[in-house]
């Protein structure tokens, strides 16, 4: 059925391209560019109703969860964003033990998660050897479960050893499509085309893949998200993972401002439209810059949740960005605050492993 743009309050221009978009799940370079750059609150309240509207056609009202277990905050890379970059002296640093990392995931399966995202910085501790022990006895506990990595660029036979390991799922996220802008928040010894390279190693060797990107972050334009935009049409990630820039203090960014709830839940809908089945997080950051940012990125259409599952002790260590949100919480008051937050928007976090749907029929 069309939907009744005038009264939506979308500009007529843009509304024939979230129509073609709609249709086509794919818009040229310049039509992404003009989406972004003439936004209105017509035109963002139209993508997140059709964005609504195709999630629910896909996942209902389930909201996925993923237990993240944050392992280590040192980290080899000088990311000029990040907290935990190498040249923050004044970061605390600490690494998870292997009983650690199992005991909770053992806690966050009894909570009903079947998904543990194991993240850290590119710490050389975590060789392949050590990841792989600890995959096996995650799976070996709970083979009913999916195990995920987010740990930075790797060789492809790393890859390979974890995907034998058991670790079935990689998110990655790419930061940025532009490699003039992927330049300037990044060290020289890092490189927009290594990152695309493993990207594209994960997903011969047979990953499901997550990429992402920042939004609202130093130097950014509409033409950089519009980029963005078409790497994800091109590449078609299992997994997206956007949120906004948050400035951290002892970086230098740090005087930067934060990018808006506003355009990171806009993003979410368009990524949306382009791949419907995509799980697609509302991120802790979305949640960080505004109070109820997790049920904006909802309502914008993405589906999954990551509450934290790492020690108490230590989140606060893990500082990628100022004024992260549940760095207190034990995981079951997490859980437990995120199930309510979800029902009083008309959703439900549920017991999953949450894959990847089908896509619906055209």
């Amino acid at each position: 059925m069309p939907h009744d743009l005038h009264s939506s309050g979308a500009d007529e221009g843009l509304a024939l391209l979230i129509d073609k978009l709609c249709r086509t799940r794919s818009l040229s370079l310049g039509e992404y560019e003009r989406l972004i750059a003439q936004r209105t609150p017509g035109t963002a309240r139209e993508l997140a109703s059709r964005a609504d509207a195709v999630r629910r056609r896909v996942y209902g009202t389930k909201v996925f969860t993923r237990g993240l277990i944050e392992v280590s905050s040192f980290c080899k890379n000088d990311c000029l964003y990040c907290g935990i970059r190498r040249s923050n002296a004044t970061a605390r640093r600490y690494r998870l033990f292997a009983d650690e990392i199992v005991k909770c995931a053992d806690t966050g399966y009894d909570l009903g998660f079947r998904t543990f995202v194991l993240q850290g910085g590119e710490d050389p501790f975590f060789a392949d050897d050590v990841l792989c022990g600890i995959i096996g006895r995650i799976r070996a506990a709970h083979p009913d479960c999916a195990v995920t990595l987010s740990f930075g660029e790797r060789s492809r036979k790393s890859y390979e050893r974890l995907h034998e390991a058991g670790a079935e799922r990689y998110l990655l996220r790419h930061e940025t499509a532009s490699p003039a802008l992927y330049r300037r928040w990044h060290s020289p010894e890092m490189s927009l085309e290594n990152r695309m390279r493993c990207l594209s190693d994960l997903r011969e060797i047979g990953y499901a893949v997550g990429a992402g990107f920042m939004v609202g972050a130093p130097f950014q334009t509409a033409a950089d998200l519009a980029c963005d935009l078409q790497f994800i049409e091109r590449f078609q990630p299992e997994m997206c993972g956007i949120g906004p820039f948050v400035p951290h203090h002892a970086t230098p960014f740090s005087a930067f401002a934060p990018g808006t709830a506003e355009l990171t839940c806009y993003l979410l809908s368009i990524i949306r439209l382009i791949k419907p089945n995509v799980l697609l997080p509302a991120t802790t950051a979305l949640g960080t810059i505004v109070p109820d940012g997790r049920e904006r990125g909802i309502l914008a259409g993405a589906n999954v949740v990551m509450p934290n599952l790492s020690p108490v002790a230590h989140r606060k260590d893990y500082d990628l960005y100022d004024n992260k949100i549940c760095t207190g919480e034990e995981a079951a008051e997490c859980r437990g605050c995120l199930g309510a937050r979800m029902l009083s928007i008309g959703y439900e976090l549920v017991v999953d492993r949450g894959d990847m749907a089908p896509l619906p029929e055209a």
